[in-house]
């Protein structure tokens, strides 16, 4: 079961991504949050493996919440979602460590995956636990797979896996 906790400012949008996420057997929203200040101790009372949060809300935005979650140990993957394409904020976010970006218009199915997609992959640790590997030789290891396909992170990596037909559509 993959847990998300939903960010967004506008009590609709909330509704209506949790009818979609949870429309997905294996997706569940475990806490919903109206602004970026509260994120923090949601992460903490629930555990989230994914957060996705709007970019723009008016107290506390996207980009301070962020920063605040990657302050934490060991932040789940955060997504940040947006009204416009050629938004200014997504490449902060993106520097700041999001994982990626959706639109507000993305089509439910593919916000279904892009979920599944960013909470799949496991911490050089827990790939070194699993294989009897350092986490330092995994780390190398990864870092070269991501070098060869020319991406910047494990989810780019993923994507190109699965459009290459080489993982299953989660």
């Amino acid at each position: 079961m993959i847990r998300i906790l939903l960010v967004d400012d506008e009590s609709l949008v909330r509704a209506g991504l949790r009818t979609i996420l949870e429309s997905a057997e294996d997706l569940r929203v475990v806490a919903e949050a109206e602004d970026g200040s509260l994120v923090v101790d949601a992460l903490a009372a629930h555990r989230p493996d994914v957060v996705l949060m709007d970019v723009r809300m008016p107290r506390v935005d996207g980009l301070e919440a962020l920063r605040r979650v990657q302050a934490t140990p060991d932040p789940p993957p955060v997504v940040m979602l947006t009204t416009f394409d050629l938004d200014a904020y997504i490449f902060e976010a993106l520097r700041l460590g999001a994982t990626g970006f959706l639109l507000k218009d993305t089509p439910p199915r593919d916000l279904i995956s892009a979920m599944r997609v960013v909470a799949r992959g496991l911490s050089n640790a827990q790939i070194g636990k699993n294989l009897y590997l350092s986490e330092a030789t995994v780390k190398a290891h990864v870092s070269r797979v991501m070098a060869k396909l020319g991406v910047a992170n494990r989810v780019q990596a993923a994507l190109v896996g699965r459009d290459a037909g080489l993982l299953d559509e989660a």
